[in-house]
């Protein structure tokens, strides 16, 4: 069974298990894919009030993108699992054994993959999230605020899971490109994340 058809305990318990998998990219996964659902909501709560009839095309098109990501985020909860069993694989290889050091660096190669990932689609949930503070219903403006501290919490989550196999990568050349991109959602998406925090705060006080 795909992690993501467990019920929200089935998936809790194997989470809290000693179990290498589901871990800290499924969850930020998940993190981001509750983040998307959230700005749908609000979209929902928006779409068909007369007091928001002059942005309804705009909330019509966030909702769009928002299942998109929401149903991307979810496939990774399960392709995250499924990118890092090589790389466990790999470092249960002898360590005398002559092909360990490739197996090893492709498997951090690939274990890098979702992560990456799922934060560039958690930045683009920021952008929708940030278009929903100025668009959405006020009476969900809390959602909106709830989103995006998920987003961010899934952007820093997925980046943690990039470092700790960028570290150890031989190839420093491949290993920095994405060590940069990584930096660079972190810097731009969770100080914009910040920002609609403190604005939604701003606004409900």
């Amino acid at each position: 069974m795909k992690f993501i058809d467990k019920t929200c305990s089935d998936f809790i318990d194997a989470l809290s298990s000693k179990e290498a998998v589901p871990g800290g990219g499924g969850a930020s996964a998940l993190l981001g894919a509750l983040s998307a659902a959230l700005g749908m909501m609000v979209c929902n709560l928006t779409v068909g009030k007369q007091k928001y009839a002059d942005v309804q095309d705009d909330i019509l098109q966030v909702l769009n993108k928002a299942e998109a990501l929401k149903s991307e985020l979810l496939h990774l909860v399960d392709e995250d699992a499924a990118c890092f069993k090589p790389l466990a694989q790999a470092y249960g290889i002898p360590k005398d054994d002559h092909r360990r050091g490739q197996i090893l660096e492709d498997a951090l190669k690939l274990a890098c993959t979702v992560p990456m990932d799922i934060m560039r689609l958690c930045a683009d949930a920021v952008l929708l999230h940030e278009e929903l503070l100025e668009k959405g219903s006020r009476l969900a403006l809390s959602d909106v605020g709830v989103g995006v501290i998920f987003c961010k919490a899934a952007l820093q989550g997925a980046a943690l899971n990039v470092f700790i196999n960028t570290k150890t990568m031989k190839s420093r050349e491949y290993a920095s490109l994405l060590d940069a991109e990584a930096n660079g959602l972190l810097d731009k998406h969770c100080a914009l994340a910040d920002k609609i925090y403190e604005e939604v705060t701003a606004k409900l006080k």
